[in-house]
């Protein structure tokens, strides 16, 4: 299930690319030239309405670039690896999604607004829809390997979270632990999500380690998904160092926010 067609696609939709535009990392170093902006959607909607959207594709090569457009479930593993899955998963709500038409192509230097929208049915319950938008190069590239070319498709997955009604996070803060994180020890909490969307950690925390140095701890984004487990990174930097290393036991404390939510923290890690 690759998403349902509407719209036909007019050369009013293509314009220059935008100097500042934000965009996600090449694909693919060779002949994947394709930027896109936003990188995610974070979206709402009632149920019974259509939500309309568009992300922007731009072609950074020269030359005209086709690319094929479908829609893709995903799933993230512990490891934060995000996998996409063309056949529908259980509980997908891909049917809903129109997406503009599943072939583009975009010449080069130019930037495509391409739309999609999500029609939601009137009796959807409260909760989330989760969904990806591939952007993908129709051509494979050539890579080189051990004097060997290789075949390889560049790809782009653009994540859309979209709150029906009421869905929202429910936040629960275990803990804490120490994790190795880019082979520095660092403090980090377990948070369960028990509510019907997705939720991120934010805030503004300090702390000192045993030394008595005084850092400022940064929360990891990362989404935790309805009903999963994940650790929040307690990221440290001081004024004059963004990777310091730390001396435990380390002591954090300040307020730790979600959506509308928030808690207070004071702990210890050792």
């Amino acid at each position: 299930m690759r998403g349902r067609i509407f719209w036909p696609l007019s050369l009013a939709g293509i314009v220059g690319i935008a100097v500042g535009l934000a965009a996600s990392p090449p694909a693919c170093a060779q002949g994947f030239a394709a930027l896109v902006s936003p990188p995610r959607f974070e979206l709402a909607a009632r149920p019974g309405k259509i939500l309309r959207s568009v992300v922007e594709v731009s072609n950074r090569s020269t030359a005209p670039a086709r690319y094929l457009v479908h829609t893709a479930d995903w799933t993230f593993s512990p490891d934060f690896s995000v996998s996409f899955h063309d056949e529908l998963q259980p509980g997908s709500c891909r049917p809903w999604v129109a997406i503009e038409r599943p072939e583009v192509v975009v010449p080069g230097g130019a930037t495509l607004r391409y739309r999609f929208e999500v029609n939601v049915p009137a009796d959807a319950p409260a909760g989330e829809c989760r969904f990806a938008l591939m952007i993908e190069g129709a051509e494979p590239s050539i890579a080189r390997s051990n004097g060997l070319d290789m075949p390889v498709t560049g790809r782009i997955g653009v994540i859309v979270y979209l709150t029906v009604g009421d869905g929202t996070p429910d936040l629960e803060v275990f803990g804490p632990k120490i994790a190795t994180l880019n082979g520095q020890q660092i403090p980090a909490l377990r948070v369960h999500n028990s509510g019907s969307a997705h939720g991120r950690m934010s805030g503004f925390l300090t702390g000192t380690d045993a030394k008595g140095i005084s850092y400022d701890f940064t929360p990891s984004d990362f989404p935790i998904l309805p009903h999963e487990e994940r650790e929040v990174f307690l990221t440290p930097s001081t004024a004059t160092d963004d990777h310091p290393t730390l001396t435990f036991p380390v002591t954090v404390k300040g307020t730790l926010e979600w959506g509308r939510q928030r808690t207070e923290l004071n702990q210890r890690f050792e």
